[in-house]
């Protein structure tokens, strides 16, 4: 599935038609250049799991990863922008996360190294060139 975003709310909107797609154990990996639209999105699916449209979702720059409980399990959210190696993933409860059959969101997931889940759906982020105020949104699912 490939989509056009021309502003963060159409981002907004195609993140929220996105989430009612997840079902748990799924897990998402958004990949893009820096203002992307990835961070828009992550926190657009997760006040949508959460039924709540005004939910604070803060950015896990610098907490690495935030949790959220949800009518469908609960939601993780990885920022893996400042690990030095993937094997610092486990620190921050990776593992947990991969064994609670919770929907898991990645942003920076290209951080992950040889430690990348085998079944996952890309969700990838890039400008398009003749108008660099737009976005493509590209969702790949890999199995």
């Amino acid at each position: 599935m490939i989509l056009d975003s021309s502003s963060e709310q159409e981002t907004r909107e195609i993140a929220r038609g996105f989430a009612k797609s997840l079902v748990g154990g799924d897990i998402i990996l958004l990949n893009g250049d820096l203002g992307m639209g990835k961070s828009v999105f992550a926190r657009s699916v997760i006040r949508s799991l959460c039924d709540n449209e005004n939910l604070e979702v803060p950015s896990p720059t610098f907490t690495l990863v935030q949790t959220y409980d949800t009518s469908i399990g609960q939601v993780w959210h990885f920022d893996l922008y400042r690990l030095s190696s993937p094997e610092e993933i486990y620190e921050i409860g990776w593992e947990e996360a991969i064994s609670s059959g919770g929907i898991l969101l990645v942003e920076w997931s290209e951080r992950l190294g040889d430690l990348m889940p085998t079944s996952y759906m890309d969700v990838k982020f890039s400008p398009i060139i003749d108008n660099p105020d737009k976005r493509k949104i590209e969702v790949l699912k890999h199995v």
